[in-house]
């Protein structure tokens, strides 16, 4: 799937494709094609939520803000959906949701939302029931991993995930992004990044990530990575077109 590619292809979400086709036909109707520029805010603390997003080509951050800043604590990808404050029964979040990287998903009207998963033992529920699962294992690991691996590491891991999501090995990602989701400054994201482009592993360039040696990323990212990409196969079907 391209960005030009058919967003209404509810296959290219990790949740949607594990719904019955029926299921699928059905929401269709209910899902609007959007796309997302980056840093736009999806969802604000303490805001009721309005909508919720299910991502093609898109990259959502939730930040937590903090203040000494601000940290990243989840990351939204092709794997999953933003919003699952409504889908836990909660109106309003504690976190910020924000675009990472532009691109393609499909909005969901919050009210909407609500009476499909209120359907008893639907096929969206239970899905969504792994992906929260999903959710609490990235969570969890995200933790640790910033306490235990270094930044190198970590920044491997990151971008490996990034282009999973993406499914493309070139992305646009700012400084900014990088260092939240790494939690360290700028300069750190600038010595780590100038590390793997001098191993030859990516180039780095005016914000565009352009990976360049898959293997030696891998070999370079923390464990967490093969975790977190075995833990989402188990639990969702990859998308379409998935790598």
């Amino acid at each position: 799937m391209t960005d030009s590619a058919d967003h209404h292809d509810l296959r290219g979400n990790r949740v949607l494709a594990a719904l019955p086709e029926p299921e699928r036909h059905r929401l269709r109707p209910e899902l609007e094609p959007v796309r997302s520029e980056i840093k736009e805010v999806l969802h604000r603390p303490g805001r009721p939520i309005d909508a919720v997003f299910f991502p093609l080509r898109v990259v959502y951050s939730i930040l937590a803000d903090l203040d000494g800043g601000t940290v990243e604590v989840a990351t939204v990808g092709d794997e999953g959906m933003l919003g699952l404050p409504a889908f836990l029964g909660v109106t309003t979040p504690t976190e910020r949701a924000v675009c990472q990287i532009a691109g393609w998903g499909l909005r969901m009207d919050a009210d909407c939302f609500r009476h499909e998963i209120a359907v008893v033992d639907g096929a969206l529920q239970q899905t969504l029931q792994r992906y929260t699962q999903y959710m609490f294992t990235q969570m969890a690991r995200n933790a640790a991993c910033n306490r235990g691996h270094r930044t190198r590491q970590r920044c491997a891991r990151w971008l490996l995930m990034t282009a999973d999501r993406m499914h493309s090995g070139r992305f646009d990602l700012t400084q900014e992004f990088l260092a939240q989701m790494l939690s360290v400054r700028r300069t750190t994201v600038s010595e780590v990044a100038g590390a793997l482009a001098d191993a030859g592993h990516i180039q780095y360039k005016r914000g565009t990530i352009t990976v360049l040696d898959r293997a030696g990323l891998e070999a370079d990212a923390c464990t967490c990575y093969g975790a977190l990409r075995e833990a989402a196969d188990t639990m969702l079907p990859p998308a379409a077109d998935a790598p």
